[in-house]
């Protein structure tokens, strides 16, 4: 996750894309994230089919543990990768590994060989999210790019949401195996318009990979999830191999810390945790994540069990909790930007988490449909309010050149919190399950073993049969939610320990950005995410040409606003295409010559530029109004992306390549815009 490269010459940017080719490449990039964010949660409400034909329910948990471990390794290697060989390149091979996992997933005849494929899927899957958002700031125009990133990460929260709704439809209506196979052809059409849409473009830097630190958190982070899901299940809570994956997580994870306060480009670098608010966030995207990847994966579970109902209708009846949550996010992130307030909505979210989770573990088979709907809207109302704000603080308040670093940081803790909610949720469920399914035997002798497997086998029994059983589903999930409530409390103190911190410009726009809430993996990189905050900043500034008429008066240069544009022109396309000539002025903005000459020959006889027959360049006071334009837009830059620590060399540096960088990518822009500014 760190940003520090090694920089090489700059490679040719690629040539700017029309509106069509642009929106073909969204479309494409989109596909590859839809994709990715819904095998997250696609498979939770075919779970009970699943376990009733494969198997092996004690592991059931794994079937989403797997795909977001591999996902979360997977995003920190691919970044980088893609900065090697070109996002394209991996974007493609992402999307191959995808059809691979897929392919096995669908095509599993035991529960050992569709974690397999599962895990394979969060690899491909990893590298598809990642690389979408990198390849947003790559080919989308900056003026633009907040617009496309918000719509991607909006798509990113959305999938995530309503996953379970298709999966139920798929198991109903054709087959649980369908949740994987309809991945391919949408792959393959992906990575055929991929081939032809997107242009190849290899990063600036050459990152050094903590190949290390990536195993080391790796491992241990494997190690604690199978100690938690075979603890009481497999292997006895003191049995050797339990004890054993514990000590061996924690000899590992301690090595991780060792390992990343030595190297070079540390995955995650020991330094932020001294910020109270980047460890503040980090704690509550975990619980966060842990409590509504938990929720989701076996609240379908309890409704086909407990309430009878089918796949499809488990989706459908988790939807309350998708509109609470959907809802709180985008109010949170609203008032945010309006108000510049953060630190109520975590506090206030925790605590309506615990409230639902608590009315959630109250449930049983005779609580009404609108009453369980009110519980579950409850908890979704809680997980909205406390997740949108968590990667805007912590973009707030870490300097900016490690932007990309506390960014990552605060989506991998919240995908860890996923891993281990699903695993924790999973033994509570096992641990519970067994004991209650003995007591309801013993109250229904005759029953055989593989009729309470399934909601179809359950549900065919007769009634007086069946009630034992429905009744031990009930309450073992009820023990699940009760014993999760103490997680969500915990975040509730930690909350009240976030420091509000008067929120940056750039921050602010972003806020009611729903990617933000949802930490769709992002670049690393800090350039790229400056480049970020600008683009949400631009945003807010779109259509006020008071801006513009501002920051030439701020210059103090004497030249009209036709006359500025037209000395931007000739120093841009002297800098970047060797010369600049009138005709080809016009053409890059779709008009007549005839209708910028006036502006060209009073630039002229004001004397800031001369003429070389068709050739324009400047004159040494052309310059210097140039160079007070650039330090007008240098100090509009300074107060909009405000905290920037001018004193700090890294960050000026930063600042200094960063402005040369987006006043290049705002010019290239230009050349496409029909509008001459004014």
């Amino acid at each position: 996750m760190s940003d520090t490269a090694v920089t090489e010459a700059a490679p040719p940017a690629p040539a700017a894309l029309s509106r069509r080719q642009t929106n073909v490449v969204f479309l494409t990039i989109v596909l590859g994230m839809l994709m990715a964010a819904l095998d997250q949660t696609i498979v939770s409400t075919a779970l009970p089919t699943i376990v009733a034909d494969l198997g092996g329910g004690g592991h059931m948990a794994w079937v989403v543990t797997a795909y977001l471990l591999a996902e979360t390794v997977a995003t920190v290697l691919v970044g980088k990768f893609g900065d090697l060989f070109g996002r394209k390149i991996v974007f493609q091979l992402s999307a191959v590994v995808f059809i691979a996992g897929s392919v096995v997933s669908g095509a599993a005849n035991g529960m050992t060989v569709l974690i397999i494929g599962r895990a394979v899927q969060g690899v491909g899957g990893g590298g598809l999210m990642v690389t979408a958002m990198a390849l947003i700031a790559d080919v989308i125009p900056l003026r633009e790019r907040g617009k496309y990133q918000g719509a991607l990460g909006a798509v990113f929260g959305v999938t995530t949401v309503v996953g379970p709704t298709l999966g139920g439809l798929f198991t109903d209506h054709a087959s649980w195996r369908w949740c994987f196979y309809v991945n391919i052809p949408i792959a393959a059409v992906m990575i055929v318009m991929a081939a032809r849409s997107i242009p190849s473009v290899r990063a600036t830097v050459r990152p050094v990979i903590d190949y290390l630190g990536i195993v080391l958190v790796a491992l241990g982070a494997c190690g604690l999830v199978l100690g938690l899901e075979w603890g009481g299940n497999e292997y006895a809570w003191n049995s050797a191999v339990i004890i054993g994956l514990f000590v061996g997580s924690i000899v590992l994870l301690t090595a991780f810390v060792l390992v990343e306060l030595r190297a070079p480009e540390p995955m995650l670098p020991m330094h932020l945790f001294r910020n109270s608010v980047f460890t503040v966030c980090s704690i509550l995207s975990f619980i966060v994540g842990f409590a509504m990847l938990g929720a989701m994966t076996y609240l379908p579970t309890y409704l086909q069990f407990v309430d009878g109902v089918s796949a499809t209708g488990s989706g459908v009846r988790t939807l309350p909790m998708v509109v609470g949550l959907l809802g709180t996010s985008m109010v949170s992130g609203i008032v945010v930007s309006r108000t510049g307030r953060y630190r109520i909505f975590p506090i206030l979210g925790t605590a309506v988490m615990a409230v639902g989770l608590y009315l959630m573990s109250t449930m049983d088979r005779s609580t009404g449909t609108w009453l369980e709907s009110l519980y579950m809207f409850i908890l979704g109302l809680g997980i909205g309010l406390a997740m949108q704000v968590l990667t805007i603080a912590v973009q707030n308040t870490v300097p900016y050149h490690e932007l990309g670093t506390a960014t990552s940081g605060v989506t991998f803790f919240r995908t860890l919190g996923s891993s281990f909610g699903t695993a924790v949720f999973g033994t509570l469920f096992n641990n519970r399950l067994g004991p209650n399914l003995e007591q309801a035997f013993a109250q229904s002798p005759g029953v055989p073993p593989e009729a309470v497997q399934s909601p179809a086998g359950l549900r065919a029994l007769p009634e007086a049969q069946a009630l034992p059983f429905i009744d031990a589903y009930a309450d073992t999930i009820n023990y699940v939610f009760q014993w999760v409530v103490p997680v969500a409390l915990v975040g509730f103190v930690v909350a009240w320990f976030l420091k509000e911190v008067p929120l940056r410009d750039s921050a602010r726009a972003g806020a009611s950005d729903m990617g933000e809430g949802f930490g769709a993996p992002d670049s690393a990189d800090a350039d790229k995410q400056l480049e970020r905050a600008l683009a949400n900043v631009l945003r807010r500034t779109k259509g006020r040409p008071e801006v513009g008429r501002r920051l030439l008066a701020d210059s103090g240069s004497a030249a009209a606003p036709e006359q500025a544009w037209m000395l931007g022109q000739i120093y841009w396309r002297t800098r970047l295409q060797g010369g600049a000539v009138l005709s080809a002025i016009a053409a890059a903005h779709h008009m007549p010559e005839e209708v910028l000459r006036p502006a060209a020959e009073r630039t002229l006889g004001a004397g800031y530029a001369e003429s070389d027959g068709d050739r324009l360049t400047l004159t040494p006071a052309g310059q210097r109004e140039v160079d007070r334009l650039a330090e007008a837009w240098r100090r509009w830059l300074d107060h909009h992306l405000d905290d920037w620590d001018v004193t700090d060399p890294t960050d000026r540096a930063r600042l200094d390549r960063a402005v040369e960088s987006i006043a290049a990518r705002l010019f290239e822009d230009d050349q496409h815009d029909e509008r001459v500014p004014a």
